[in-house]
């Protein structure tokens, strides 16, 4: 049984700084949650610090499987935390499940109402 993969299209410099400042804008977005969530009120510049880091790594690693973004990128994500908010890593791990949560609840809401839109009729 084969597993199926995503085959990345090449792409422009333009449409990588595109895939590369969304992702940070979602990233940071979900980080400050995550962290105001684990935390408390924190400042929102620290969160958009935090978001590149795994936005850098999901678009530099797009062409290997799944799982090792996805690892290289939590891994990203803790020394972020750990630095950015100057916490135990313990600490940052918790923020780091939470980042992982909250990032994931919005990519999937988004990809069904994407998916929802594309059924309609007209």
């Amino acid at each position: 049984m084969s597993v199926a993969a995503v085959q990345p299209a090449p792409g422009t410099l333009g449409q990588y700084v595109g895939t590369l400042v969304g992702g940070w804008l979602l990233f940071a977005f979900t980080a400050h949650v995550a962290a105001t969530y684990v935390l408390g009120d924190v400042p929102l510049k620290r969160a958009a610090v935090v978001g590149i880091a795994p936005a850098v790594v999901t678009v530099a690693l797009v062409r290997y499987n799944p799982a090792v973004i996805v690892a290289v990128s939590l891994a990203a994500d803790l020394a972020a935390v750990h630095a950015v908010y100057r916490v135990k890593y313990r600490t940052a791990a918790l923020v780091v499940v939470m980042h992982y949560v909250v990032t994931l609840a919005l990519v999937l809401l988004a990809a069904n109402l994407l998916a929802l839109l594309g059924t309609a009729p007209g």
